[in-house]
């Protein structure tokens, strides 16, 4: 006879959870280590009670915001190798919508995060019940279901019953890392306090593996074929190095053949930037030397990368008319991407077979001269842009770049997600450990920054942790930093004023929008936001919400305050009000195109110019077939 166990179907969900392991390489960890949630009348007595109930089996961690406490779970994933999760609970209602932002950006970077959204009544005691979605057409859908486009796993559990396979199938998912992304179970209220006799089986430790797949041996040896034919082989490192823990077996396809490296936004890192063929960022953002290789790659080599638009510089980039690919990736789609040869796998297993496969090979001594040339060129514009030319005036932004720079060391984690600092970092930064530089690029979420911090912190909590904030980003979410304060999570925000959102407005003067609507002034008397900067004062904001707050006026109080803030115990905020970069050396200009289309028609001078420069750029695009 079945030995069974009375629980709720919310209770037994938090046991189950509790019981799930992933295993790679003889490493195991929890596959959820704790959940985050903010209770409402649709999930208090369910989840809520149950978390209770388990006496810290699955540990509780209280957010302020439902996005943001998928942000936090996704830091903690990336941090985590994708090896370990976190949950997310909300009520039904905005709560449970709030969370679609936070699962599209899991979804697109392919980290995994596991939500329980409240549902309602599957019972339907009344209609509508409160937070209701009248639906005339479909009598089962609810808000929820904005979750499903963005989840690459969605249940609804009708019946008690039904959690078990469902259960099964989120532990599957969140585990494949080929699959792996935001994980939807809805619970409607009352069956998460419905009670249900549950198999003893069902709550016993179970072991997910996460797989090392091989490359087929003759795609292996026909793409050795096709590195030994290329005279200027280039490989692009993307979030699949960090991902598999593949950086030493690039290193060592590397020191063996003498192959350059550029990096995605999520690759950064791959390689140590001291290393003689690390050449940084490529595409839109990327640095000279990579992107001009780049153009005259006869071979690209695409590690764990998706080639995303500011990758390819929206198709732009590759420009050798020869030119092939070949991508080593565990998602056959991305694998097959640019028409190139596909070694679907690993990445850490994928380059190693093919290292053995180019046994013996090694580029052109004249090549590696090149781009070791390219790379110096490069390292000397770095020192031009984090040069501080007044150590009593204001600091450009590149220069806080720069300060932060000598203060940081290898363990220290950079994170960052959107504005102008993507670009910045991208460009500049050197990268001295494999999960130092963490850039939400993917979808490029402002308000990432600061939960994602303290996801990483509680990953990896001897880290030293630098959220790096614009002002646009903290007024968008600042919400987390209690959560810091109360839990004692000591990061350090770097919070960046500029008056506006300064990416935004640099490319809405490039494309003829002359930066309406990007700054945070007053109205002028011709309606427009040009007149003073507001009054605002986002350290006072900082410092009611229980951050120690260090002032920086000028690059030399910045170098102070940054020492100070990394030797902190408690979460901790540098303010500083940054100066254009009108006498001194900025961020170098983007190195490449990206496609944002222009106004076909206008007649501000502005947009016709604009519209010309669109138009010449665009003609450079192509299909790699």
């Amino acid at each position: 006879m079945t030995r069974t166990r009375r629980l709720t179907v919310a209770q037994a969900l938090v046991e189950f959870l509790a019981h799930q392991y992933t295993e790679r390489d003889g490493h195991r960890a929890r596959l959820i280590s704790a959940c985050w949630g903010i209770f409402g009348h649709g999930n208090v007595a369910g989840v809520g009670q149950a978390l209770l109930e388990s006496q810290g089996a699955l540990p509780y961690l209280q957010g302020r915001n439902e996005q943001a406490m998928v942000h936090a779970a996704v830091g903690y994933a990336r941090q985590s190798d994708r090896l370990s999760a976190q949950a997310v609970t909300t009520s039904i209602g905005p709560g449970a919508t709030n969370l679609v932002t936070g699962a599209a950006l899991a979804t697109v970077n392919r980290l995994p995060v596991l939500l329980l959204p409240g549902d309602t009544f599957a019972t339907r005691p009344a209609d509508p019940v409160l937070q209701q979605l009248e639906f005339p057409g479909a009598g089962d859908v609810s808000v929820n279901d904005c979750l499903r486009p963005v989840s690459k796993y969605f249940d609804r559990i009708t019946r008690p019953e039904a959690l078990i396979p469902a259960a099964l199938q989120a532990a599957r998912v969140l585990t494949d890392p080929a699959e792996t992304g935001a994980v939807t179970l809805a619970l409607p209220q009352d069956v998460q306090a419905e009670a249900y006799d549950w198999p003893e089986e069902f709550f016993a430790d179970r072991v997910w593996h996460v797989r090392r797949p091989a490359p087929d041996p003759a795609a292996t040896g026909e793409a050795a074929r096709a590195v030994r034919a290329a005279r200027r082989p280039l490989l692009i490192a993307g979030g699949g190095v960090h991902h598999s823990e593949a950086e030493e077996a690039l290193r060592a396809l590397v020191d063996a053949t003498g192959i350059p490296v550029a990096s995605t936004q999520a690759g950064k890192g791959s390689l140590h930037h001291a290393h003689p063929a690390d050449l940084g960022g490529i595409g839109h953002t990327g640095t000279a030397v990579a992107d001009d290789l780049a153009r005259t790659a006869d071979l690209v080599i695409g590690v764990g990368t998706r080639y995303s638009d500011f990758t390819t510089a929206s198709s732009t980039l590759f420009a050798d008319p020869g030119v092939r690919f070949v991508n080593l990736n565990i998602t056959p789609s991305d694998a097959h991407k640019m028409a190139g040869l596909a070694l679907v796998a690993d990445a850490r297993t994928g380059l190693e077979a093919l290292t053995t496969a180019l046994a013996g090979h090694r580029v052109t001594a004249a090549y590696e001269r090149e781009y070791t040339a390219g790379k110096a060129r490069w390292e000397a514009v770095v020192d031009r842009a984090y040069a501080t030319d007044d150590p009593d005036a204001p600091p450009t932004q590149t220069q806080v770049l720069g300060a932060l720079d000598r203060v940081v060391g290898d363990e220290d984690v950079i994170v960052n997600a959107a504005g102008s600092l993507p670009g910045d970092l991208h460009k500049l930064w050197r990268t001295r450990s494999r999960r130092q530089y963490h850039l939400e690029y993917g979808y490029s979420c402002m308000g990432y920054e600061i939960p994602a911090a303290i996801g990483v912190r509680l990953a990896a909590p001897g880290r030293p942790v630098w959220a790096l904030v614009g002002d646009g980003t903290y007024l968008m979410m600042p919400t987390e930093l209690v959560t810091a304060v109360q839990e004692g999570i000591a990061i350090k925000v770097i919070l960046i004023q500029n008056h506006g959102y300064a990416s935004i407005g640099g490319l809405s003067e490039a494309v003829g929008g002359e930066r309406f609507g990007t700054a945070y002034r007053y109205r002028a008397a011709d309606g427009t936001y040009t007149g003073d900067p507001l009054p605002v004062d986002l350290a006072a904001n900082a410092a009611s919400l229980g951050m120690a707050v260090l002032r920086a006026r000028t690059a030399g109080e910045l170098r102070r305050a940054l020492a100070e803030a990394r030797a902190s115990d408690r979460p901790t905020c540098v303010y500083v009000e940054t100066r254009t970069a009108d006498t001194v050396p900025g961020a170098p200009p983007a190195e490449a195109w990206w496609d944002v289309p222009v106004a076909q028609a206008a007649t501000r001078p502005a947009a016709v110019r604009a519209r010309r420069e669109y138009e010449r750029g665009a003609a450079a695009r192509r299909r790699h077939l």
